[in-house]
This record gives C-alpha cells, sequence and structure tokens, in this order.
C-alpha cells in the first residue's frame, strides 16, 4: 500500500512540474489607463494586448502562453510604485511600462530588486537610463537628444525673436524643456520666459497674459497634450498668434479634440511613424480592422514585447539577468524599426523628426 501510494505521489509530483513548466508567462504593460493622460495607457494596452495575441498564436515564448496583466499608475509616482509591487507579487517576469517618466523612475527601483526586466515605450528623462540599472531598457529616444532638436529649431526659425519655454513640473516636462532651454542658450539665445505651470488646471489665462505682455513670437512646452491643449486654445482666446511648439506627448488626436483650429500649425518632436514602416504594415492592418488606430505610443509598446520575447528565447530564460546581457548584445527587428542598445540599456539609434498639426490632423514634416 506505502508502494502504491508512493507511485501516486511521484505521478501526481510529476504531473504538477509538467504543468508548472507549461505555465502561462505573466507580462505586463503599466501606464496611464486612467486620469488626464489616459490616452496613452490606451495606447500601451492596445498594443500590448495585440503583440500578446500575436505572440500566444505563434507558439508563445519557450513552449508556454504568455498572460497579460495591466496595471494603471494614472502618472503618479506613489501609484506607479504600488502597480510596480503588485506586478512583482503577482509573478509578472516582464513590464512594457511606464508612460511618464516620473512613474518609471521610482517603479524601476523595485523592478530592479524584484528582478524584473522593464522596457519602457515612451519615458524620455534621461535619468530612468543613467541610473546603472542594468534591467532596464527604453525603445524611445531621451529629452536630450529631443531638447537639442526642439533648441536648434528654435534657433533656426525664431532667432532674435521672443520664444517662452514652459514645463508643468514632471520628471518629463521639465526634463524636456531644460534641454531645449539648454541648446537655446547654447545657440547664444536667452529665452523671454521661462515659467511653470500646474498640470490639471482649466484656466491658465493669467499665464497667457503674461506671454502676451512679453510679446512671444513662439512657445516651447514642456509637457502633455491636456495642458498644451488648453494653453493653445486659450492663447487664440485672447489673440496670441505666437506658435504652440513642443515634444512627443502630443501625439494622440486628443489634442486637436482640445484645442480644435487654435491647434493649426503646433509643431512637434516624435520618432519617424511606425506605421508607415514596411514591417508594421500586417500589424496595422490588424488594428485598423478592428477599428483602432494604433498612433502614438501603440506600436512602440509592441516592439518592447517583441524585443523582450526573442531576446528571451535566445537566453532560453525569462531570468532578468540572463535576458538584459542578452539585450544589449545584438539587434532585434521590431514594428518599430531594427533596435539595438548601449550598455545603459538606451536604443543606439534615436531618430527624432518634426511633425506639425493641419486640419485635424499631425503628419511628419517632409
Amino acid at each position: 500500500m506505502k508502494f502504491k501510494l508512493s507511485l501516486l505521489a511521484a505521478i501526481a509530483a510529476t504531473a504538477l512540474s509538467a504543468t508548472a513548466a507549461k505555465a502561462d508567462i505573466a507580462v505586463a504593460t503599466a501606464g496611464p489607463i486612467t486620469g488626464q493622460y489616459a490616452t496613452f495607457g490606451e495606447q500601451m494596452k492596445k498594443g500590448m494586448e495585440q503583440a500578446v495575441a500575436d505572440i500566444n498564436a505563434a507558439g508563445g515564448v519557450l513552449g508556454q502562453k504568455l498572460k497579460l496583466e495591466v496595471g494603471d499608475d494614472a502618472c503618479d509616482p506613489k501609484q506607479a510604485v504600488a502597480v510596480a509591487n503588485q506586478l512583482a507579487k503577482a509573478g509578472v517576469k516582464f513590464v512594457a511600462g511606464h508612460f511618464c517618466s516620473g512613474s518609471s523612475i521610482p517603479a524601476s527601483q523595485v523592478y530592479a530588486e524584484e528582478g524584473m526586466l522593464q522596457i519602457s515605450p515612451a519615458s524620455t528623462n534621461p535619468k530612468l537610463t543613467e541610473q546603472g540599472l542594468k534591467n532596464v531598457f527604453r525603445v524611445c529616444g531621451r529629452d536630450d537628444q529631443q531638447g537639442m532638436i526642439a533648441g536648434k529649431y528654435l534657433l533656426e526659425k525664431y532667432k532674435g525673436k521672443n520664444v517662452a519655454i514652459l514645463h508643468d513640473k514632471s520628471a518629463y516636462g521639465k526634463g524636456l524643456a531644460d534641454e531645449t532651454q539648454k541648446a537655446l542658450n547654447a545657440g547664444g539665445q536667452k529665452e523671454a520666459i521661462y515659467e511653470a505651470y500646474t498640470a490639471g488646471e482649466k484656466d491658465y489665462s493669467a499665464l497667457v497674459s503674461k506671454l502676451k505682455q512679453a510679446n512671444v513670437d513662439a512657445v516651447y512646452v514642456g509637457g502633455y497634450h491636456t495642458e498644451a491643449g488648453l494653453l493653445a486654445r486659450q492663447m487664440k482666446d485672447q489673440g496670441l498668434k505666437a506658435p504652440i511648439v513642443s515634444g512627443d506627448a502630443l501625439v494622440t488626436n486628443e489634442y486637436w479634440a482640445i484645442t480644435g483650429d487654435a491647434g493649426e500649425d503646433t509643431m512637434m518632436t516624435f520618432g519617424p511613424d511606425p506605421r508607415e514602416k514596411a514591417d508594421a504594415k500586417a500589424v496595422v492592418e490588424k488594428f485598423r480592422k478592428a477599428g483602432y488606430e494604433p498612433e502614438g505610443y501603440t506600436l512602440y509598446t509592441y516592439a518592447a514585447l517583441q524585443i523582450w520575447a526573442e531576446a528571451v528565447k535566445q537566453a532560453k530564460s525569462t531570468d532578468a539577468a540572463k535576458v538584459s546581457e542578452v539585450l544589449r548584445k545584438g539587434s532585434y527587428e521590431t514594428v518599430i524599426g531594427k533596435i539595438g542598445f548601449d550598455a545603459k540599456g538606451d536604443v543606439t539609434s534615436p531618430a527624432y523628426v518634426w511633425y506639425k498639426w493641419h486640419n485635424g490632423q499631425y503628419a511628419e514634416v517632409k
């Protein structure tokens, strides 16, 4: 009887072991699923959902299916840390996130402690990859790169004119404004106004009045589409014709929904539109067939999971240290193009181009 029970126990243990070996691998995306920047959270969620579906349809990773977890940080640093801890408890191996730099930076410390690999599709503040964390990467560029391009544009277009630089006090917004200011000043031009505003407010008329009194010719905004949109609209209401110039946080159709025709001629920096790439065609068609336009960071999030999945296959492990080592050695074909990483976890070939809003649409300036 003891032998029979032992045999049954051994068989059960073997079955459990086999089941565990084939258990789903938990992956996640984390970003502003709710709150005023939820449009970007939706982009990330949609991108991750499609990537998980496509990878699973192709057989999964290491013979296992991927299971998606979604964390909502609302672009709040404290909530981001709480989300990171929740994902760690859920056994998540990989996080495509966060969106806001102010969330990615504190969350990255949790991921490092818990042995989880992080690739941000959108966080551009240099500090994220300057912390020396081996498990942290991003598939977008950095604010110092984006700010340099913005500063050069302002120097060429508004040399000797009055340029205002504003920011929303966030890690992303202030970081971008500071880098733009640095590039402008390095070119021999001082900004007419450098000022912070409070994100989430609805009335910026006092700030607009100050801009009008300074007779500014252009307004650089280090911040997100919600506040930039309100500024554009209220500038028009007060008769200030200076155009808005900004960064990648305006790559959403919600910007025009806020501004209306006050958003005309707004300029912004972002990477070359991945929707135009041949490698993205099939995926883009899937999104559009489902009634969703994969703008902004949708495909960047998709690419983040693509890269991780390929690195896991090469490492033959989901261990963050092993996968990180593989990531720094090679390059990966993705829906946003060929991606490689340097020792810090930044992309080796960052690219920013200019986009212009016209008649309710934004398009790359050729």
